[in-house]
C-alpha cells in the first residue's frame, strides 16, 4: 500500500518553524508602513549627514557675491548651480541643509545618549533602593518636571553661554526626567517577578540584580522613548538655534537659518521654507519611527 497520502497529510500538519526574536520584531515593525518610511528618511538623512562633505556641492561657508538671493533652480532667474537657490550672502542653502543635518544627527545622538544613561542609572537606583533616596531624586525629578522644558533649556544655556555644546548639555538636562521616572517605574514593576526574587535567593548582589537582571526587561520601552526623544533634541535645538543660543554664524543649523532669514521672508520665501521643511519631515520620521517601535516591541500590541 502507498505511503504518499500520508505522507501528505503529515507534511501539511507540520509545526511552522518559529520566529527569532529579531525575525518577530521585524514582522511587526514593517507592518506600520509608516514607521517603515520614518525609517528610510533617517536612513537617508544619516547618509547625508556622514558624507555631507562629499555630497555637498558647495562649502556651507562659501559666498558667491554675484549670487545673492537667489530663487531656486526651477523658477525664473534660478541657476542649477545652487538647486535650492541661495541665502542674503550667497551661501546655497542646500548645501547648508545637508551639513545642518550632520549637527542635528549628532546633537541628538549626543543628547540623547547622555540623558539616557544618566536617566537610566538615577532610575534604577531610585526603583531599586526607594526610601529616602528614590524619595531624594523623584523630588528633584518633580522639580524639573514643573517647569517648561524649552524655558529651562534657555536658561541653563543663558547660564553657561550660547554654543552647540552647552545647548546639547541643556537638552540633555531637559530630557532627563523622562527617561528616569520611566526607568523606575519598569524597574518597580519587575522587582516583584518571580525571577528576581529567585536570583536574590541565590546570592545575587544589588548590582547584578539591577543591571543583569532587572535592566535587560526594561529596554523595550526606554528604546521607545529614545527614538522619540531624537525628535525633540531636534525640535530644541533647532529652537535654541533660532533664538541665538546655539548654534553661532557661520555654523550651518537649521533653527539658525531660520532666525537669519526672516528678514527675508516675504522677498524670498525658500530661505525660510526648506529648514522648516527639513525640521518639520526629520521630526516626524522619528516620531513615526517610534510608533513603530512601540507597536514591535510591546507584547500588549502584538496580535
Amino acid at each position: 500500500m502507498s505511503t504518499e497520502p500520508m505522507t501528505v497529510a503529515i507534511d501539511t500538519l507540520a509545526t511552522p518553524i518559529p520566529k527569532t526574536p529579531l525575525q518577530e520584531f521585524w514582522y511587526y515593525f514593517k507592518s506600520n508602513k509608516g514607521a517603515v518610511a520614518g525609517l528610510v528618511f533617517i536612513i537617508f538623512i544619516s547618509f547625508l549627514a556622514v558624507f555631507a562633505d562629499l555630497i555637498a556641492p558647495h562649502s556651507p561657508s562659501e559666498q558667491a557675491r554675484d549670487a545673492l538671493l537667489l530663487p531656486p533652480a526651477w523658477l525664473d532667474g534660478g541657476n542649477w548651480g545652487y538647486l535650492l537657490g541661495t541665502d542674503d550672502v550667497g551661501r546655497d542653502i542646500l548645501s547648508r541643509l545637508i551639513h545642518g543635518a550632520r549637527l542635528s544627527i549628532a546633537v541628538g545622538i549626543i543628547s540623547v545618549t547622555f540623558s539616557l544613561f544618566v536617566g537610566i542609572l538615577l532610575g534604577l537606583t531610585a526603583g531599586y533602593c526607594k526610601g529616602v533616596i528614590d524619595t531624594a531624586i523623584m523630588r528633584i525629578v518633580d522639580i524639573m518636571l514643573a517647569m517648561p522644558g524649552l524655558l529651562l533649556a534657555i536658561a541653563i544655556v543663558a547660564i553657561l553661554g550660547p554654543s552647540i555644546i552647552n545647548a546639547a548639555l541643556a537638552i540633555s538636562i531637559v530630557s532627563l526626567p523622562h527617561y528616569v521616572r520611566l526607568t523606575r517605574a519598569a524597574t518597580m514593576a519587575e522587582m516583584s517577578r518571580d525571577y528576581v526574587t529567585s536570583s536574590r535567593v541565590i546570592g545575587a548582589g544589588p548590582l547584578r540584580l539591577m543591571f543583569i537582571c532587572i535592566l535587560p526587561n526594561c529596554l523595550a520601552p526606554l528604546i521607545v522613548q529614545a527614538t522619540l526623544g531624537f525628535s525633540t533634541a531636534i525640535l530644541d535645538m533647532a529652537a535654541l538655534g533660532f533664538l541665538g543660543l546655539g548654534a553661532q554664524p557661520p555654523t550651518p543649523e537649521w533653527g539658525s537659518m531660520l532666525a537669519n532669514a526672516l528678514q527675508f521672508v516675504q522677498r524670498a520665501w525658500w530661505v525660510v521654507t526648506f529648514p522648516g521643511l527639513m525640521i518639520l519631515i526629520t521630526v516626524l520620521a522619528f516620531n513615526l519611527m517610534g510608533d513603530g517601535l512601540r507597536d514591535a516591541l510591546d507584547p500588549k500590541l502584538k496580535q
